[in-house]
Parts: structure tokens; C-alpha cells; sequence
């Protein structure tokens, strides 16, 4: 098992910067790649970015040059960060931390809201 929990989603300006942070715990030696999804009223949840143990990232084509995926692993836990900066209204969602195991299961952290105003 594994838990994530996110922070840092606010209330920002068009143009603006935010950090989200998100710890996994527990079973972190199964994880292989951790990510951010986003989710926004009435749409379906997509992908943001990834990065895996390596340190390889992949990025949508729709934050590309914008949002920036880091990673820290330590002892006990797990922290993935995503810097997002010239932020835009259609950024406007729930950014949720994801965790993929070797074996391809997948954990969810329970969101963090983030919204960008115009």
C-alpha cells in the first residue's frame, strides 16, 4: 500500500506561480513512476507529468515550458513537486498526485484544489 497527500493548491493570479507537493509513504521501494493528473469541473481527468525513477519526465504538450516535475526520494518517503508557473484559467482544476507501482497499480491522493483567475 501507499499513501500520497498532497499541498500547496491556492487561489492564484493569471501569470502566477504555484508549488504542489505531494509525500508518498509506505510501500515506496514498489514505486516506479510518480505523476500529476488534474481534473476540472465537467471534464474527464488527464494527464500532467511524470517522472520516474530515473529522473525522467514527460510532460503534456499543454504545460510544456510552463510546469516543472521534480522529485525527491529519501529513506522512508517519497516527494514529487510540480512548479507551475504563467499560470492560465484553463490550469483551473483538482491536481491529483499519482503513484504506479512495477506492477502497474496505480494510488491517488485525495486532490488539491487549484484555481487561477483571469
Amino acid at each position: 500500500q501507499v499513501q500520497l497527500v498532497e499541498s500547496g493548491g491556492d487561489l492564484v493570479q493569471a501569470g502566477g506561480s504555484l508549488r504542489l507537493s505531494c509525500v508518498a509513504s509506505g510501500s515506496i521501494f514498489s514505486i516506479n513512476t510518480m505523476g500529476w493528473y488534474r481534473q476540472a469541473p465537467g471534464k474527464e481527468r488527464e494527464y500532467v507529468a511524470t517522472i520516474n525513477t530515473g529522473g525522467s519526465t514527460n510532460y503534456a504538450d499543454s504545460v510544456k515550458g510552463r510546469f516543472t516535475i521534480d522529485r525527491d526520494n529519501s529513506k522512508n518517503m517519497v516527494s514529487v513537486y510540480l512548479q507551475m508557473n504563467s499560470l492560465k484559467p484553463e490550469d483551473t482544476a483538482v491536481y491529483y498526485c499519482n503513484a504506479r507501482q512495477r506492477i502497474g497499480l496505480d494510488y491517488w491522493g485525495q486532490g488539491t484544489q487549484v484555481t487561477v483567475s483571469s
